[in-house]
């Protein structure tokens, strides 16, 4: 992402990880008065920004990667660019950072993500914008709503609640007033994130809080797509969708569950906070939602994963047939319990139970996707192609923004398609995990 400040100051912009760090990079850009425009290299900019990840190691050396190929690009920049480094990767390693890399200005946390646009706008001798708006990143067609800073749960795996603290909730009428502005400024789908969404409000009084929230933005003029993302299983209870099931449209009926696993030993060795079977979460979704698209993230390789769970999880995914899969070879991190276990699985197994998982995955994304040629579907325009005019990328209800596959799209009897518009379309062709269709 590249982007200019309102008076010409020039930013160029690295937004690594989660839809959540890209929310607090718009929230940033916004604290500075910044308006979009392209700045193509580090060394062309006044203020270079990298919001990092450091949830698991792939995602720390893609971080350090992003800092040292900037640094080394600004390193006879002249004048040299304000270099600024936040997020997750500070958080858990931010004074070892700062020792090694002295070039860079600023190295700010998520702990105080409040202060991030007045101590950058300090660096740049500018004062930060007077009301922090969002300058959105993520083109017409969508927009993440961040409900919550943090997590609350254990899971013997993950760093999540060490970088960003216990779970933290916005406050409900902010979130109202947030998705508001968002579509009344064009944005046809907000995409709900949060560490765990389900145990939203929880921590500020509210006794049913996704019900107030969800509740609250169905009502929304002029929102047609709402999604819901990171919905733990243990919050999915009979009553909470018993009340999503009456809403009906903009709520999309996708559901984003990250099970981690299928095998009761195995989540107990993680710590989930939902260790007994899996499959009743499942059941119950498609009891209230009989036509539900389910996404689920799934570790191969935990400490102690033997063959016998290994392919009992293959049969549970066989069975429960997800519309969307990733699948992730467990990483050991510094400071988690799992990392000490016994029993650690060799990486070549890890990542031939990752090959293999989605070998099966692959099977079913065919088939159900096959299941949708010949129909007229909604599917939301996202962007032009670059190299093939009249061809446009969209989405499908069941297709969540840039984790899932996609719908490419010609343009019908009208002519060009507009971005961030939904339109109906015909489904003519079938892939692994993206549609061809032709619009209407």
């Amino acid at each position: 992402m590249d982007y200019m400040m309102e008076d010409g100051i020039k930013v160029y912009v690295v937004s690594l990880g989660c839809p959540k760090n890209r929310v607090d990079t718009e929230r940033l850009l916004g604290g500075l008065g910044a308006e979009p425009l392209a700045v193509e290299y580090p060394d062309d900019a006044e203020l270079v920004l990298i919001n990092t990840c450091g949830f698991i190691r792939p995602a720390v050396e893609e971080s350090l990667s992003a800092i040292f190929d900037a640094l080394g690009r600004v390193e006879a920049a002249d004048p040299r660019p304000v270099v600024a480094v936040v997020g997750c990767l500070v958080s858990r390693y931010g004074p070892s950072l700062a020792e090694e890399m002295p070039e860079v200005d600023l190295w700010l946390d998520t702990r105080h993500l409040e202060e991030w646009p007045v101590l950058v706008a300090e660096a740049l001798g500018r004062h930060p914008a007077q009301f922090v708006t969002r300058k959105l990143s993520t083109g017409p067609g969508h927009a993440y709503l961040k409900v919550g800073e943090g997590c609350s749960h254990n899971c013997a795996f993950c760093t999540i609640p060490s970088i960003r603290g216990p779970h933290q909730s916005v406050h409900l009428e902010d979130l109202v007033e947030e998705a508001e502005r968002l579509v009344d400024e064009g944005v046809p789908e907000i995409v709900v994130v949060g560490q765990d969404v389900t145990a939203y409000g929880q921590d500020i009084g509210y006794e049913a809080g996704l019900v107030d929230l969800v509740g609250s933005l169905v009502n929304i003029p002029g929102l047609e797509w709402l999604r819901l993302m990171y919905l733990y299983p243990a919050g999915l209870s009979d009553e909470v969708l018993s009340f999503l099931a009456e809403l009906g449209p903009p709520l999309l009926p996708y559901f984003d569950v990250p099970l981690q696993h299928a095998h009761p030993d195995v989540l107990r060795a993680m710590g989930r906070p939902f260790a007994r079977d899996p499959r009743r979460v499942v059941d119950r979704i498609r009891t209230y939602f009989p036509e539900a698209a389910l996404r689920t993230s799934i570790i191969v390789g935990f400490p102690g994963e033997t063959d016998a769970h290994f392919d009992a999880l293959c049969d549970f995914v066989r069975e429960v047939r997800f519309h969307h899969l990733g699948v992730f070879p467990y990483h050991a991190e510094d400071g988690t319990p799992a990392a000490t276990m016994k029993d650690q699985v060799g990486e070549a197994i890890k990542n031939e139970r990752r090959d293999r998982l989605m070998a099966i995955q692959a099977e079913i994304s065919s088939d159900i996707l096959e299941s949708y040629v010949g129909e007229s579907l909604e599917v939301l325009v996202e962007a032009p192609n670059p190299e093939w005019d009249g061809l446009f990328t969209g989405r499908a209800w069941f297709q969540a923004p840039e984790v899932d596959g996609m719908t490419y799209l010609s343009s019908g009897p009208d002519g060009p398609l507009q971005p961030g518009t939904i339109i109906k379309a015909e489904i003519y062709e079938a892939k692994t995990y993206d549609l061809v269709a032709l619009a209407e």
